[in-house]
């Protein structure tokens, strides 16, 4: 599978080769406050499997547990991409609403769910965890 992908201007696009790793819904605050939304859908995939056009920026954010998030976005349009964890070396988290088709993505958990919106209802048969996965 072949999965493309752009921020909203155009100005960076990418590719991603082969099935991702996992898919996942975050509702913990910081993906709140950098969505701009009451939560960030993502997908992880192994470092080569994407290809990158274009230039991103990097904002590093720490987490509630003190974990080190990279959030790449768009210089020109702020849209925000990817994500990497210095915890995760080798992954990639991309903001699946970045996708050209997002068909492909169908969440698999919900984590951060104890800061999770209180007018966001969350699927029952999809897993829930209320801090960090794994």
């Amino acid at each position: 599978m072949t999965m493309t992908g752009q921020c909203l201007c155009g100005s960076v696009s990418y590719t991603v080769n082969g099935d991702p790793q996992m898919s996942g819904v975050c509702h913990c605050k910081n993906c709140q406050r950098q969505s701009g939304s009451a939560y960030s859908v993502l997908f992880g995939i192994a470092n080569d499997q994407l290809g990158i056009t274009g230039d991103l920026t990097t904002y590093e954010d720490t987490s509630e547990t003190g974990n080190v998030v990279e959030r790449h976005f768009c210089p020109k349009c702020g849209s925000p991409l990817l994500s990497t964890l210095l915890t995760q070396p080798g992954m990639t988290f991309v903001k699946a609403g970045t996708l050209d088709d997002t068909s492909y993505i169908k969440p698999q958990v919900h984590f951060w769910t104890k800061s999770a919106q209180d007018w966001v209802t969350i699927d029952p048969n999809v897993p829930q965890i209320e801090g960090n996965p794994g």
